[in-house]
């Protein structure tokens, strides 16, 4: 797949065929993501793949803090918790936080480019002390999101996309 095919065209999916993604590929995809331009060279990102226990503890977690939203959990046959391993000054952390966002970007970018589904959910469980402690999370570390991931089900619709006259502006 092209690159501009890939960006203009990758969705969020939410239905997802039942079998996990190979390590293999997972491993692919990861390498990819190790290329996202980080200043200072500090590699911040984390990526936990999650297995089946995990995946219950924190859907225990879910459900204690949000009834009926532990389902969400289900969604997808493999899950990725993104984290960001923060140090320095305030400077560095902003950094480090931005590139592992890019690098749990070139993920779903990478995986939509094999043919695979995904999305990115923000979870605020993820970073409760019960979260902190079923991914194993260092102090130091911030989780950023989590990475479903699987073969899609169904097509979705590529939405319009606002012009870009209504967010770029160029300065004298």
């Amino acid at each position: 797949m092209e690159l501009e095919q890939a960006i203009r065209t990758r969705r969020t999916h939410k239905v997802f065929a039942p079998e996990p993604v190979a390590p293999e590929l997972l491993q692919q995809l990861f390498e990819l993501a190790r290329w996202a331009p980080n200043h200072h060279l500090t590699n911040p990102w984390r990526f936990r793949v999650l297995g089946p226990s995990t995946v219950e503890r924190l859907k225990q977690i879910a459900e204690h803090a949000a009834p009926g939203s532990a389902g969400k959990l289900d969604r997808a046959p493999t899950l990725v918790a993104a984290s960001v391993y923060t140090q320095g000054e305030a400077a560095q952390q902003t950094e480090d936080l931005l590139a592992s966002a890019v690098a749990a970007y070139l993920v779903l970018l990478a995986a939509h480019g094999v043919g695979l589904a995904g999305y990115w959910r923000t979870l605020p469980l993820l970073d409760s002390p019960a979260g902190r402690e079923a991914l194993e999370l260092d102090p130091l570390e911030t989780p950023i999101g989590l990475l479903h991931l699987g073969r899609p089900r169904q097509e979705q619709h590529v939405p319009e996309r606002a012009p870009t006259a209504d967010f770029v502006r160029h300065l004298p």
